[in-house]
């Protein structure tokens, strides 16, 4: 019942936005040292959000199979940052890294204010306030 207002389905793909982001962020501090590696990060949510390939619909061979869905985590391209490199081939820069991680918490806390807005809307509208 829920997936179906936008609002919510909105909030829910932010989240899962950020959660994909959170992973990039971490792993890329967590390479820090390794030789060769190359810090990435991911296409902006709105850049992504119902984005659809090819520029139109999935085909479907049969009535009961599904749509494809409005947004999915897959959607979200990883892209490699740009940014000096260092002697051993190594590209992430930790002061970076804590200002995504800065930005993610910030994505985060704004997909959940988002869905309890939601909420609260659909407790008003049903008389429970």
């Amino acid at each position: 019942m829920f997936e179906k207002i936008e609002m919510l389905r909105m909030a829910r793909a932010m989240g899962q936005h950020t959660q994909a982001r959170h992973i990039e962020v971490a792993r890329n501090i967590a390479n820090a040292d390794t030789p060769g590696f190359r810090a990435h990060d991911l296409q902006p949510f709105a850049e992504t959000y119902r984005q659809v390939e090819d520029g139109g619909t999935l085909r479907v061979s049969n009535a009961r199979h599904l749509d494809a869905p409005q947004w999915s985590p897959g959607g979200a391209r990883v892209i490699e940052v740009a940014g000096p490199v260092s002697p051993n081939g190594n590209s992430v820069s930790l002061e970076e890294e804590m200002v995504r991680a800065a930005e993610v918490k910030s994505s985060h806390d704004r997909s959940l204010t988002i869905y309890r807005s939601g909420l609260d809307l659909l407790r008003s509208s049903l008389g429970r306030r």
